[in-house]
């Protein structure tokens, strides 16, 4: 305690340069002297300091007006720091919060991660470290205020769910509303049906769409929950669909490292021999270790692999070296307008020609006009889907070709 006292009492001159970095403090410990000792020195530091003995009271100043960071201690009466934490991420997703504790606690620092703590840090306090990481703290708030004004000066709209608990909340919803819409997919030799791709929808109004519920579950490191609940429900309509139809359905890179998917009791290794496994482009196969295996894992359970958006991902021989697919979905930006695109047209005939010397079977997705449907075909897609054939629905819509 006598350290953090000389530390506090020191009133080192800041420098001029350190103006752009003072705002206000808000500051709630019940240790009085702790709580006196610290506000003086971010006094010192030319910070305007507000401090209060408990959660609640700092909860009232929230609700008078702003700050640009938050210092809470976490064992504290009436409402801890976590509790408190809590609550200012409910009134401002954006303001830094520091936690502070005489007794560091694994547990209670992965909540605070997870809520969105800037920092965890333990007592006795660096006052000169407290004095960095508060001016740090306050240019990432007016950082934070910039990039708001950029984007409601550039979007019609609001910022939508930003904050992290009204993000888990409405990725709450969006789970137990999930549901999965499917689309045809045809032969371009006789316009027969091949398969179903299933599409994730949810009726959750903050999260709009497919894209919308995936960023949620990879901003929250929740990704591999949103693939078990996918995959818990997408296969149980085959059973009425018809003989020899394949189902499509999406993987995320990161669903690789779920051990159940490779479970013989999951939903979907009853019906292996039906699936195929859709991998985007879009997302890097680089971070999973040992993928070559885990693929082939799931190859001798039955499924089949595909490599999806071909073409809006990443450069390179790694997905086509690391998969080895039965089947390649060009994106639809290679599809979108290519009859009248001859770059696109000599780049779709080289794929689907290499494909074919290599035992791959190429989709052409996103087909919306009967002209981009004659090209494909005239460059060698061998299956098709998009809004032209059927747009995806409850099972099973009926489809034209």
């Amino acid at each position: 305690m006598a350290d953090l006292v000389s530390a506090a009492n020191s009133t080192r001159p800041e420098s001029v340069s350190d103006d752009v970095a003072r705002g206000r403090i808000l500051l709630a410990d019940d240790d009085e002297f702790v709580r006196a000792a610290l506000a003086r020195s971010l006094t010192a530091a030319g910070h305007q300091v507000t401090a209060v003995a408990n959660g609640r009271e700092a909860i009232s100043e929230l609700d008078a007006g702003s700050f640009d960071v938050i210092l809470t201690d976490i064992a504290m009466p009436e409402l801890d720091g976590i509790e408190l934490l809590r609550a200012i991420r409910q009134r401002d997703a954006e303001v830094p919060v520091v936690l502070i504790t005489g007794a560091p606690d694994v547990a209670t620092a992965m909540q605070a991660v997870r809520l969105g703590a800037l920092l965890y840090l333990g007592k006795p306090v660096d006052i000169a470290e407290l004095r960095g990481i508060v001016a740090r703290a306050v240019r990432l708030r007016r950082i934070a205020r910039v990039k708001q004004e950029v984007l409601a000066l550039l979007s019609a709209g609001g910022l939508g769910v930003s904050d992290r608990l009204g993000l888990e909340a409405s990725f709450e919803r969006a789970l137990d509303t999930l549901w999965m819409a499917y689309q045809p997919i045809v032969r371009t030799s006789d316009g027969s049906l091949y398969g179903y791709e299933a599409l994730l929808r949810s009726n959750e109004k903050s999260l709009p769409h497919a894209g919308a519920v995936l960023d949620a579950a990879e901003r929250l490191n929740r990704v591999e929950e949103l693939g078990r609940a996918i995959r818990n429900v997408v296969g149980k309509p085959m059973a009425d669909a018809p003989p020899g139809v394949l189902l499509f359905v999406n993987l995320h890179s990161r669903d690789l490292m779920d051990d159940s998917l490779y479970s013989l009791e999951a939903a979907l290794s009853g019906i292996a021999e039906r699936v195929v496994l859709e991998i985007t482009e879009r997302a890097s196969l680089d971070a999973i270790s040992d993928a070559k295996l885990k693929v082939a894992r799931l190859r001798e359970m039955g499924f089949r692999i595909a490599i999806d958006d071909l073409g809006a991902g990443y450069a390179g021989l790694t997905s086509f070296a690391t998969l080895e697919p039965e089947l390649v979905k060009l994106d639809m930006s290679l599809v979108r307008d290519i009859d009248t695109n001859p770059t696109k047209q000599k780049l779709v005939r080289s794929v689907t020609t290499l494909c074919r010397e290599l035992g791959m079977t190429v989709v052409g997705e996103g087909v919306e006009t009967e002209p981009e449907r004659d090209m494909l075909v005239a460059c060698g897609c061998e299956l098709l889907q998009g809004y032209l054939i059927a747009r995806p629905d409850r099972p099973f819509p009926s489809y034209r070709w």
